[in-house]
C-alpha cells in the first residue's frame, strides 16, 4: 500500500511540476522582455520565495487536495440543483455559460476572499501576503487551511444555481490561468481593459506592504465586485510598489506553521512581548 501511495505522490508531483513547464517558459519570456539587465538580480531576489511557493504548491497538490477531493465531490453532487434552473442553463450558449460561471464564482470569491482579511481568518491567508518578490508562481502561495477554503466555498453558488457543470470548470480554469498573469512581476495596468479586467498592478496593489491600501482590489478576474462594493483602487500611482507583510516572510515550514503563532492568537489589546493589556 505504502509504495503505490508514494508512487502515486510522485506521480501526482511530476504531472503537476510538467503542467507549469510552458507557463514558467512563458513567463521567463516575459521576465527577459520587461527586465533584461535585471533580469538576473530579480531572480536572485526571488529564488528563496520561489522555493516556498513550490513547497507549498506541491504540499497542496500531492497532500491535501486529493485528501478533499473526494468528499468535496461527494457533497457538491449531494447538494440540490433545481432541474428549472438547470434546463434554464443548458438553453443559453455555451460562452453564455461559461462567462455566467465566471461572475458568479468570482462574487463568492471576492467575499471569501474579503472575510481572509479579517482578524479570524488573516492567520491562514497572510501566507499568500507573505511573498516579498512577487512572481508567478505567487498565486499558489496558498496555506493548505486557505486552500481549503477556497476550494469549499468558491464553487457552491453557482453549483446551487444549476450551471453546467462543464461550464464551472472551464470557468475555473481561466480564473486559474488569469490568476498566474495577475501575480506576475510586471507594471501592467491593461490600458482600458483595466477597468475590466484585474490587471497585474491592480493585483499588486492588492499585495502592497500597507495594511489600509491592501483591503483593495480583491477580485482575482473582474474588476465588477470590486467597482460594485467599493474596494477597487486605481493601480497606476502604485506601480511596482513593495510587496509583503509586516509579519515578514517565512520559509515553507515557516509558513506551514504560520496560523499558529502566538501573535495571531492574542486578544486585541494585549502588546506582543509581555501579553500585558496596552
Amino acid at each position: 500500500m505504502y509504495p503505490q501511495v508514494i508512487q502515486d505522490a510522485f506521480q501526482t508531483a511530476g504531472s503537476e511540476l510538467a503542467e507549469l513547464l510552458p507557463l514558467a517558459i512563458l513567463f521567463g519570456i516575459i521576465a527577459y522582455l520587461t527586465k533584461r539587465d535585471a533580469l538576473a538580480a530579480s531572480i536572485r531576489r526571488a529564488r528563496p520565495e520561489v522555493v516556498t511557493n513550490l513547497m507549498l504548491l506541491l504540499v497542496n497538490a500531492v497532500v491535501f487536495i486529493p485528501l478533499l477531493a473526494v468528499p468535496l465531490l461527494t457533497g457538491w453532487s449531494l447538494l440540490p440543483r433545481s432541474e428549472t434552473l438547470v434546463g434554464f442553463w443548458e438553453t443559453l450558449p455555451t460562452a453564455v455559460n461559461v462567462v455566467v460561471a465566471i461572475l458568479l464564482i468570482e462574487f463568492v470569491a471576492y467575499w471569501r476572499h474579503r472575510f481572509e482579511h479579517s482578524p479570524s481568518l488573516w492567520r491562514v491567508h497572510a501566507t499568500h501576503h507573505a511573498d516579498e518578490a512577487m512572481n508567478w508562481l505567487s498565486v499558489r502561495r496558498k496555506h493548505p487551511l486557505g486552500e481549503a477554503l477556497a476550494l469549499i466555498f468558491d464553487n457552491l453558488f453557482v453549483i446551487l444555481l444549476g450551471v453546467p457543470f462543464w461550464a464551472i470548470a472551464a470557468g475555473a480554469l481561466i480564473r486559474g490561468w488569469w490568476g498566474y498573469f495577475i501575480h506576475a512581476d510586471v507594471p501592467w495596468t491593461l490600458g482600458p481593459l483595466g477597468k475590466v479586467f484585474i490587471s497585474p498592478a491592480a493585483h499588486r496593489l492588492h499585495h502592497i506592504r500597507d495594511e489600509q491600501l491592501m483591503g483593495h482590489n480583491f477580485g482575482n478576474m473582474i474588476t465588477l465586485w470590486d467597482r460594485l462594493f467599493g474596494t477597487y483602487r486605481d493601480p497606476a500611482p502604485y506601480l511596482d510598489c513593495e510587496t509583503g507583510i509586516a509579519e515578514g516572510t517565512r520559509d515553507f515550514v515557516g509558513e506551514l506553521a504560520r496560523p499558529f503563532e502566538a501573535r495571531y492568537w492574542r486578544k486585541p489589546g494585549v502588546e506582543a512581548t509581555g501579553d500585558q493589556p496596552a
